[in-house]
């Protein structure tokens, strides 16, 4: 099976679809004569031209209500933003417009239109740059999110996503672009709405999504080494979420802990949490656990953003703690 890096499949799903369908195109800063921020887009503008891969000025809310309105036309934008933290300045655009015009005109105007880029931190960029908005976007209606986390996945869901007659909210990450993982040479999709178990387990469920997928698993090699059993359950969609195999890896284990990137109040893991209690309590063993970023703005210094962020360590504790064993799987 061939072997490429995340940014290759994302440029692969974007150019097949391209190709098979001339009223999508790609918008977005640097993405055509730069070959794009993080080089997704690198040849694109070669093969589809200026009018397909359209760079922009610095003005998210510009080309953002460019896009939807593109997209009520019967055209399927794919807008980049460099960083989802510029997302914000186009707030207002996604949620009241690309979210809510198809209730509001009574379905007469679908918004098939994909707003992809990366999410959370990266390394030393400051809080300004280090966002996490898959818990602010999911929170309305009318959106979809998803968050990738190998080459596979982001190639077969950028695919369904740019398919989708619906919003879609497509996050990535800066430092997964170069992450290598196999991708068939056929030609596949992956359906919006579907979890996937990165690792089976028995004595724990790791429940996380993006990113976080790999400190997880390593945080499972550990936890092996320990006699701990983790299961991974890679969440891929945040919206429309899949309660089906949430549910049944929790009811299999009996503990959770959700990783998630991001602050801690009134975030993603707080909303797994509340379900799985109302769905799965008198199967749990342990109360559900969470570990996010530290409740605090990103620092720019690296030994503080350090102390900040996601670990394979703090997540080897959180399961610990979870199975009732402490210092090195003694309990």
């Amino acid at each position: 099976m061939p072997v490429m890096q995340m940014r290759e499949a994302l440029r692969r799903a974007m150019s097949e679809e391209m190709r098979r369908d001339p009223n999508i195109f790609l918008m977005g800063e640097e993405v055509a004569y730069y070959d794009g921020a993080y080089k997704v887009s690198q040849g694109m503008l070669e093969e589809f031209g200026p009018e397909r891969v359209v760079d922009t000025p610095i003005s998210e809310n510009g080309f953002a209500g460019l896009g939807i309105g593109a997209a009520m036309a019967g055209m399927r934008p794919i807008i980049e933003f460099m960083t989802f933290n510029f997302s914000l300045v186009a707030y207002d655009q996604v949620v009241n417009n690309a979210a809510r015009i198809y209730q509001m005109s009574a379905g007469q105007y679908k918004v098939p239109i994909v707003f992809r880029g990366p999410n959370g931190a990266a390394e030393n960029l400051a809080s300004q740059h280090s966002t996490s908005v898959e818990s602010i976007y999911a929170h309305f209606p009318g959106l979809k999110v998803v968050s990738v986390a190998t080459p596979y996945d982001a190639y077969g869901l950028l695919k369904s996503a740019i398919r989708d007659d619906n919003p879609v909210i497509f996050l990535e990450s800066e430092m997964m672009y170069g992450l290598k993982g196999e991708v068939p040479a056929e030609e596949f999709t992956i359906p919006l709405g579907k979890a996937d178990l990165k690792r089976d387990g028995t004595d724990v469920t790791l429940v996380t999504w993006g990113k976080q997928v790999q400190t997880c698993l390593a945080a499972a090699e550990t936890l092996e080494k320990e006699g701990i059993s983790a299961q991974v359950l890679d969440l891929r969609s945040i919206r429309p979420l899949d309660h089906e195999m949430l549910f049944a890896c929790v009811s299999k284990t009996h503990r959770a802990v959700i990783v998630q990137e991001g602050f801690t109040f009134a975030g993603m893991a707080a909303e797994l949490v509340t379900r799985i209690q109302e769905s799965c309590f008198e199967l749990l063993d342990a109360p559900v656990r969470r570990v996010t970023n530290r409740d605090v703005p990103m620092p720019y210094a690296p030994n503080l953003e350090k102390l900040v962020v996601i670990t394979p360590e703090r997540v080897v504790d959180a399961a610990r703690a979870t199975v009732g064993k402490k210092n090195g799987g003694k309990s």
